[in-house]
């Protein structure tokens, strides 16, 4: 049984409600979007073929209990619920983080899962599975990454759909698309309309630059 992987790192989480936290990344190769900003296209292709065996002997080699299975997209791989389902047995809280164009259901509800809901600036709103809103639970969060003013409405409009059809409080996180938005400009706009969201900002690219990689 296996994956294929690009890389596996022990860093500073630097999204979601994790933020700032030890985490182990299992970064897996393959998506099937081309968001125009995407800043990890390293992960579209390049990646290692690693038993599941391989991949937890590697997680084991660092003194941490919270994992996270990122992209390029892992649900595309058949094999990541396997993998998300045995790090749950051994113990480790599992992040998943998903584009939001995949079933969410195909890995378990006890991972947190992370979806990335695409706005009309990545270029790849169209691919949005908006049958995942029906699929999440409080233990997941929501994440748009807003470039501009059409992608904040976009945000706005789709959190308050998934507001109103899951009656759930878990985090939705606005992230701005450094440069194309400056941090600043997307708080004063949640401030302005009182919204019940989390700002976001990519706290790893603060503490290690912008194009550190395995970071």
């Amino acid at each position: 049984m296996n994956l294929l992987v690009n890389e596996i790192f022990y860093s500073i989480q630097g999204e979601s409600t994790f933020a700032g936290l030890p985490c182990i990344f299992v970064r897996l190769a393959g998506c099937n979007l081309r968001c125009r900003w995407c800043d990890t296209t390293y992960a579209h292709k390049n990646g290692e073929l690693l038993s599941l065996e391989e991949i937890i002997e590697k997680i084991r080699r660092y003194s941490c209990s919270l994992v996270e299975i990122t992209g390029g997209e892992p649900l595309l791989q058949e094999n990541t619920p396997t993998l998300a389902d045995e790090l749950l047995s051994l113990g480790y809280r599992v992040l998943v983080e998903t584009n939001g164009s995949q079933n969410i259901d195909l890995v378990s509800r006890i991972c947190h899962r992370i979806v990335d809901f695409k706005c009309p600036g990545s270029g790849m709103h169209q691919h949005n599975d908006l049958q995942n809103i029906t699929r999440l639970t409080p233990n997941d969060q929501v994440k748009f990454v807003i470039s501009n003013r059409e992608d904040y409405l976009f945000s706005c409009n789709l959190a308050e759909t998934i507001r109103e059809k899951t009656g759930s409080e878990f985090p939705i996180l606005f992230s701005p698309a450094v440069p194309d938005l400056k941090p600043k400009t997307l708080a004063r706009w949640i401030l302005q309309d009182s919204l019940e969201v989390r700002l976001q900002v990519q706290l790893h690219k603060i503490i290690w630059g912008t194009n550190a990689r395995g970071v």
